[in-house]
């Protein structure tokens, strides 16, 4: 995006921006899109965007930003039955990526610490042992059930999890 887009977008002369305008500024800036679509400072004020369907007309910048975000159990309530689905599976990637994050850094922990040598942190390796087992055994029973759910997971992924690759 160059500076005279960004000019033009802060004076109004250009009203209209594309998503991936939107998506650059926000990243540009490091902010979620959801605060530079809503008021979200006032979370309880009406979400005020030119153009948008009446289904939008009585939601709040916090229902807003639940609604872009996919939040579960949030300010947001679903409409129907397929729509609350979506943001399940949603929730369970996220949920998929935390454990996943969490399972290469009890790595990282247990091989710093065998590779001190510590008497002391032989008891502790036997715990972060356990901890990996436990949360590679949750990460496999989430990544099952994104499976099921029609996901198609990186082969690499699943396979990480089983306990001969632990």
């Amino acid at each position: 995006m160059t500076e005279a887009i960004l000019e033009n977008i802060e004076s109004g002369r250009k009203a209209d921006i594309s998503l991936s305008q939107l998506l650059n500024i926000a990243r540009g800036l490091n902010v979620p899109v959801s605060m530079l679509l809503a008021p979200v400072g006032t979370p309880d004020s009406v979400l005020d965007l030119p153009n948008l369907s009446e289904d939008f007309e009585s939601m709040t910048a916090a229902e807003f930003d639940c609604w872009l975000s996919a939040t579960p159990a949030s300010a947001y309530r679903p409409r129907s039955a397929s729509e609350r689905s979506d943001i399940a599976i949603l929730s369970s990637l996220r949920e998929f990526g935390t454990l996943r994050r969490e399972l290469d850094r009890l790595e990282i922990v247990l091989q710093s610490q065998k590779a001190a040598a510590d008497p002391d942190l032989v008891a502790a390796n036997l715990e972060v042992e356990q901890r990996i087992d436990r949360i590679a055994k949750e990460a496999a029973s989430v990544a099952n059930l994104l499976q099921t759910a029609g996901l198609e997971l990186a082969q690499s992924e699943v396979e990480s999890l089983e306990p001969e690759s632990l």
